[in-house]
């Protein structure tokens, strides 16, 4: 019985995104309205789904960390699977 309403738990809460806002001094927050890609996703996995990204930034640091920003969001890679997407407003950059 526990094992079965601890799946059931599990399933129904399922992956929990919110978009950040800023307004004046109070910080609010929403739920994300656009579909990002999910971690451990791949580089090619993305391009794929999303397609080409408009900037493509160089790797830094070790492990690498390579940002892809897209209209609405950022993708940030770990060598060559998603570690991070965030909701951006459009035309901004994080």
């Amino acid at each position: 019985m526990k094992k079965v309403l601890a799946l059931m738990l599990a399933l129904a809460a399922g992956p929990l995104a919110a978009e950040t806002l800023v307004v004046g001094d109070q910080v609010q927050l929403r739920p994300v309205s656009i579909a990002l890609p999910r971690p451990g996703s791949s580089m090619t996995a993305v391009e794929m789904q999303f397609g080409a990204p408009k900037t493509r930034h160089d790797a830094v640091g070790k492990p690498p960390i390579t940002r892809w920003d897209y209209d609405g969001f950022s993708v940030y890679f770990e060598y060559q699977h998603v570690v991070h997407a965030v909701a951006v407003a459009t035309g901004e950059t994080p």
